[in-house]
């Protein structure tokens, strides 16, 4: 999965926070034992000043040193527990307590790979990157129904009902997420409002991110307006650079709602460079749009289309609007 150095680092102090947590706790365990059983503190004064005259006769020759440390600290360490227990301590409360033990907080395991919980926040972190985190738990494909498509009339441009022209594309975009590690790919969604294409690419949109792919979701109204900042602000904020190359570098770039926004030359120019971009750089992209192919052209010049016809599959749907029979 590819996480920019700026997101990386976000979630590294993530990490670093909750060091400092940890520390903090434990610094405040310490004291409270501290203050009610003052006989621990001398116990831990006891183990220290243990520990340094055994390492001077171990330096000195004494190799019978280190297994009287042992036996010293081990006696220490007992006592300590029975204080402890005493007042109702478990034997490691002055311990350090980490979120995840595996890592100690670190977010590497041992052997230099990344713990389990770093997978978590990174795909934690993706979700709130993608503007997908709340819609995902509605939208996606244990939740996608046919029950608002016609199953009885026929299509005449699929030759079909729409249910069953859906159940088709159903298993064309589970197919596309399934696959997309090894094939990747490029989507074309158009029909009218409705239809079910946002739906389809928050279940394709989940699906990637589960699996750790990096994904971004935006209108084409917030695209342009990332483009507009990041090319006629003369001092770009760090996050703007940052989003604005991640949109070239995503693995997974969703583009909704293509020609609701404002058209004019800079979109145009614009979303012919973010789609070359992420072409020759073979990073995927899905867009939704009303408009036809057709329409697309006259929009955005040939030069889009041609792209898209021979880059993208295209998608198109049909039936009701959906959003009616809700």
């Amino acid at each position: 999965m590819a996480l920019s150095n700026s997101q990386y680092q976000e979630i590294m102090r993530g990490y670093q926070a909750q060091q400092l947590k940890d520390k903090h706790e434990q610094d405040r365990r310490i004291r409270e034992v501290y203050e009610r059983l003052p006989a621990v503190r001398e116990l831990d004064q006891a183990v220290s000043t243990c520990a340094v005259l055994r390492a001077k006769e171990l330096l000195n020759g004494d190799k019978e040193a280190l297994k009287r440390l042992r036996e010293e600290i081990g006696d220490l360490r007992e006592q300590k527990r029975f204080l402890l227990a005493s007042k109702g301590y478990p034997a490691d409360f002055m311990e350090m307590h980490y979120r995840c033990p595996d890592c100690e907080d670190t977010g590497y395991m041992a052997d230099g790979k990344k713990c389990h919980c770093f997978l978590q926040a990174q795909i934690k972190y993706l979700y709130a990157q993608s503007n997908l985190e709340s819609v995902l738990q509605r939208e996606n494909f244990d939740t996608f129904s046919y029950q608002y498509f016609d199953d009885q009339q026929i299509e005449p441009a699929v030759g079909m009902t729409v249910a069953g022209y859906m159940r088709q594309v159903y298993r064309w975009c589970k197919g596309f997420a399934d696959e997309f590690g090894e094939k990747g790919g490029n989507l074309l969604f158009t029909g009218a409002t409705g239809r079910g294409k946002t739906f389809l690419t928050n279940c394709i949109a989940k699906e990637l991110i589960d699996h750790y792919h990096s994904v971004i979701y935006l209108s084409a109204h917030d695209l342009f307006e990332v483009f507009s900042k990041y090319r006629f602000e003369s001092r770009s904020e760090e996050e703007l650079k940052d989003t604005y190359q991640f949109i070239l570098e995503c693995e997974l770039l969703i583009i909704d709602d293509l020609g609701t926004e404002l058209n004019n030359s800079f979109t145009s120019s614009q979303l012919f460079f973010c789609m070359n971009q992420r072409l020759l750089a073979s990073r995927s992209t899905i867009i939704s749009t009303n408009l036809s192919l057709d329409r697309l052209r006259d929009e955005y010049t040939d030069r889009v289309a041609s792209r898209i016809i021979s880059n993208y599959t295209v998608i198109p749907l049909y039936g009701g609007d959906m959003r009616l029979k809700l």
